[in-house]
């Protein structure tokens, strides 16, 4: 069970670094992340924000999958 469970982990921290920075550059590229001065809007503050937390998560996954796996 313990060899699944850091198999679970360690696949989300792969889905979650392969989906999430491929969204950050479609995040960036929308016109409501930029007022017409060009200053950073809410938008794009709240998506960097989730993006940042989502990695910081995938990276606790991997790392919780690996010790799994060598304990």
């Amino acid at each position: 069970m313990t060899v699944l469970l850091a198999v679970l982990l360690l696949v989300n921290a792969v889905f979650n670094v392969v989906v999430w920075p491929r969204f950050w550059k479609r995040v960036t590229a929308d016109p409501r992340a930029r007022d017409e001065q060009g200053r950073r809007t809410a938008f794009y503050t709240v998506h960097a924000v989730l993006i940042g937390a989502a990695l910081v998560l995938a990276a606790a996954s991997a790392v919780a999958g690996v010790w799994a796996l060598v304990a």
